[in-house]
């Protein structure tokens, strides 16, 4: 292949990564307008992001063999066909169950593209050349999560929620002709088919849907107190507990799990599983903190998040240069770094807390991210030989996915546990005899008198219901600042992983490059 066909295939591959990542987020971004159109409620219409989800982290593991199976050509552009193809159609959707079947089927088809992109870069391109191509596949992993709701909100507010899925066709028509144009053709191995861990697909299959399912549906359902949530933590358990004694018996397994042992890639999956937690965490929390607490809209919380995306934009095409230049591992370490201070400068949030002192935090952020990707993936993946190639990228992009899971399972449990918390703290600090709370009560009780409220008794009533919201309102962002902590503690774990990291020979900067 040559050089400018196999940069035509990276960078239509990573097109496609980024595309996959950001569907995730513009339909997250404006979840609540697609469930009003389909008629769906509240609770029900999680799901449109779950099977999306679940399909997503079922496929990834699998592509690899997959793609050995029906050749990368085939396999890869059938795919983003079926991704383009299926971002339409959802766009056509009149109800919820349509929505979950297209969005399922969209999912299993873009999740192809993220493993696909990663396993392209770290076989066809060389070296020396790695670090600039997984600096296009940071565009994917870290930008498309941060600039998804702005793109969103955008849609959304200005030409509607079925923009989202039109918004595909352009780059993905792009992608496509890319990897037409610049994939090799070679022939399909139907046998391995016949060949393959079937025991391993299947309680993969079984166990990393039945987890997805727990961990998006967990909090709504009030985790264990529910018999359906308690009933797949036990199916999960038991599946992959299976597939972990399969794929260490078997003499071809699915994945190669022994990857998990070489000391670079362990801890780069370990640092890799806290980066997706905070990743997608943070993109999580803030837009809720920005509805609940601000009240804003879809468009002006895409707006403050673009500052987590912009300098992404800016920064990530500088980072091989970095690497070449210093430790690799050092600039992983500052990336984590940066990454967990912008976390812990939101510890102290207040009313008053909106988009100007969030702007700080959200670049140093998107300063962090920048800094943390590519040269994570260099480190963790140096070495790997290219039979093993399709199972680390699995793995990596995986627990990456799985991260992010557990991190917004995790902090939907902790923000409203906090909020009780800090709730009852704050009431029982509260006495209704306190000279204070009786001149509160009483100020309140004459505006109501003097707003058209004739009974006393009734505006009273309402004074005691404005400071009941007060403290209320004061008790959610206490608890979006403890929540804002824990995320910056993820980080420092992800930060000790990455410094037990051992300096590949191929990465070595500062002028041993």
């Amino acid at each position: 292949m040559s050089s400018l066909r196999m940069w035509v295939a990276v960078v239509g591959s990573t097109l496609g990564a980024f595309m996959a990542v950001l569907n995730i987020q513009i339909v997250n971004a404006s979840l609540a307008d697609i469930q009003g159109a389909i008629g769906a409620g509240k609770d029900d219409g999680g799901w449109i992001s779950t099977s999306y989800l679940i399909a997503e982290i079922i496929v990834i593991p699998l592509s690899a063999w997959l793609a050995k199976v029906f050749s990368l050509r085939k396999y890869l552009l059938v795919n983003a066909i079926l991704f383009l193809a299926f971002s339409v159609a959802c766009a056509f959707a009149v109800n919820l169950q349509q929505m979950i079947v297209l969005r399922a089927i969209q999912g299993f088809s873009g999740g192809v593209l993220i493993p696909m992109a990663f396993t392209i870069i770290i076989t066809l391109l060389p070296k020396s050349k790695q670090s600039v191509g997984l600096a296009l596949f940071a565009l994917s992993a870290t930008f498309a999560p941060a600039i998804g709701p702005t793109i969103g909100g955008y849609l959304t507010e200005n030409y509607g929620w079925q923009y989202i899925f039109y918004v595909n066709l352009i780059p993905g028509s792009i992608m496509i002709g890319m990897l037409w144009a610049s994939l090799d053709p070679s022939p399909m191995n139907l046998k391995l088919l016949s060949q393959g861990d079937w025991p391993g697909v299947i309680t993969m299959s079984i166990g990393l849907a039945a987890l997805q399912t727990v961990l998006e549906e967990g909090n709504k359902e009030d985790w264990f107190g529910s018999d359906f949530i308690v009933r797949l933590s036990v199916i999960a358990a038991v599946s992959l507990g299976l597939f972990l004694a399969i794929e260490l018996k078997t003499k071809h397994p699915l994945l190669n799990l022994r990857l998990l042992l070489r000391r670079n890639f362990g801890f780069g999956i370990v640092a890799n599983f806290m980066l997706g937690m905070a990743l997608y965490g943070s993109v999580f929390v803030l837009p809720i903190y920005l509805t609940r607490i601000q009240g804003y809209n879809a468009e002006q919380i895409g707006l403050v998040l673009a500052w987590t995306g912009i300098p992404q934009l800016l920064l990530i095409p500088l980072v091989p240069r970095l690497m070449k230049r210093f430790d690799v591992r050092a600039v992983i370490v500052v990336g984590f770094a940066l990454f967990a201070i912008s976390n812990f400068m939101n510890i102290y949030m207040t009313g008053d807390y909106a988009s100007d002192q969030l702007f700080w935090p959200n670049i140093v952020r998107a300063i962090g991210q920048a800094l943390v990707f590519a040269p994570l993936s260099a480190v963790a993946t140096a070495g790997i030989e290219p039979e093993n190639a399709g199972s680390a990228s699995a793995l990596f992009n995986m627990m990456r996915n799985l991260g992010g899971a557990v991190g917004i399972a995790s902090l939907q449990t902790f923000l409203s546990k906090r909020e009780q918390y800090h709730s009852n703290i704050i009431t029982n600090s509260i006495s209704a005899f306190d000279d204070a709370t009786r001149t509160s009560v009483a100020k309140l009780t004459s505006y109501f008198m003097s707003h058209r409220v004739s009974d006393q008794a009734l505006a009273t009533q309402k004074a005691v219901v404005v400071i009941a919201l007060k403290i209320r309102k004061q008790a959610n962002i206490m608890a979006f600042s403890d929540t804002f902590f824990v995320l910056g503690v993820a980080l420092v774990i992800a930060l000790v992983a990455s410094l037990l990291l051992k300096k590949p020979d191929h990465l070595a900067g500062g002028g041993a490059h």
